[in-house]
């Protein structure tokens, strides 16, 4: 492969991760009450004149920007949850909005509302902010800009963020293969996009580790967030044998479901135990490092955009492993592994797509991929070793999964 494609795979990295952004539908938070929330919060921090960190960072004040209500569970709610967590870790003040539109004037107006009550570090926490988010940023060279799951950046104020979510993934269908009995799992999906996909395979290689037995069935439903299609799916899965289940949305419909079922669920984003009666694990996010590493680059003026994507190792990306679980032991030495850097799911072994063509074998690229939305352009070739271009990319479904990676 080129330099130029090899280049041009490198800056696809993040350019499909279009992350699953919605919330658990039983939250009562409005943005009129998270700014309310918000005001009390500085003006209590200000008003410390022993609080030596916020007055280290009083020219900082971060802002979050999302696209649901936060809730108590799911997407938002995490990026909340690490909002706080690097408030509390660098001292300087942060405020939200949540329940913003992608694409639209309430947007303009949330960012523009920040800007003007002095806060110089903003973080939009959906994909479909990016474009206007670019907008501001090159309007607002001094105000650094940092968009989660999207592609662009700038090499001034504007950076990106994401984390390796099939990590965790991997291990939580390991979970799965030895909790099935009918050895068919299923999987509400969100939309056939690379970051999608790759998941659904790693959660599916897992399953095939532990039951090699069992098949990974998808159900797309085209939503993050829609709690009514969600479930829907999820009880066609189940008349379909599957006993238990996993999703890619923000709702806990399909975790729902498969309780009234009788059967296992396995979470995402965060843990929803409090939620779901039938919850094993979950692969979760936990952004308060990351969130805290932005905001102390802003405040020593060292900002560098980047197109950051984190693992477990970073600490980006988690999973409980269940004491309850026949494979926990054998989850937990996957996990260390892949915190040692010796294991990254989709480097070893041979994967093979549905219909048994090798595609990558020990790490090596065994067949021309190009890019699914640009068709032209080649990703990698035989003999090419795997990089973040191919993961980034990724548009087949391995074997033991049913279904079309198409949609």
């Amino acid at each position: 492969m080129t330099i130029y494609k090899r280049l041009l795979a490198l800056l696809a990295v993040l350019a499909l991760l279009a992350a699953a952004c919605g919330s658990d539908g039983d939250s009562e938070t409005t943005t009129d009450e998270a700014d309310s929330a918000e005001a009390e919060t500085t003006d209590e921090g200000d008003s410390s004149e022993d609080d030596g960190a916020m007055e280290e960072a009083s020219d900082v004040k971060a802002a979050f920007v999302m696209v649901a209500p936060i809730g108590d569970a799911g997407w938002n709610f995490m990026h909340n949850e690490g909002r706080l967590g690097a408030e509390a870790a660098t001292g300087v003040e942060t405020a939200f909005v949540d329940s913003i539109p992608e694409g639209g004037a309430e947007f303009d107006n949330a960012v523009q509302n920040f800007i003007d009550q002095g806060y110089n570090v903003i973080i939009t926490t959906s994909f479909g902010y990016m474009d206007a988010t670019e907008t501001f940023a090159a309007a607002n060279p001094d105000v650094r800009f940092e968009h989660v799951s999207g592609f662009k950046m700038n090499d001034t104020n504007f950076g990106n963020t994401f984390g390796r979510m099939y990590q965790p993934r991997y291990i939580a269908g390991m979970a799965a293969g030895a909790a099935t009995e009918s050895n068919k799992i299923g999987y509400v999906a969100a939309f056939p996009i690379p970051e999608v996909i790759r998941g659904i395979n790693a959660f599916a290689l897992g399953v095939a580790a532990t039951n090699p037995d069992a098949v990974v069935e998808v159900s797309w439903t085209s939503t993050w967030f829609d709690p009514g299609v969600e479930g829907n799916s999820a009880q066609a899965l189940i008349d379909a044998g599957a006993d238990v289940l996993t999703m890619h949305q923000d709702s806990t419909a399909t975790g729902q479901a498969i309780t009234e079922a009788g059967g296992t669920f396995i979470g995402y984003h965060s843990d929803m135990s409090a939620q779901v009666d039938s919850y094993l694990t979950a692969p979760v996010w936990n952004w308060t490092q990351r969130y805290a590493d932005i905001i102390e680059e802003a405040k020593a003026g060292e900002f560098m955009p980047q197109a950051w994507w984190g693992g477990m190792a970073d600490g980006v990306v988690d999973i409980d492993i269940p004491s309850s679980s026949p494979v926990a032991d054998d989850m937990q030495a996957v996990k260390d592994s892949i915190l040692a850097g010796d294991f990254d799911v989709f480097d070893q072994g041979t994967i093979s797509d549905q219909d048994g063509t090798v595609i990558i074998d020990e790490g090596v690229v065994q067949v021309e991929l190009t890019d699914p939305f640009a068709p032209d352009v080649v990703v990698a070739g035989p003999g090419d070793e795997l990089h973040d271009g191919v993961l980034a990319t990724m548009s087949f479904f391995v074997e033991n999964v049913v279904g079309s990676p198409t949609g």
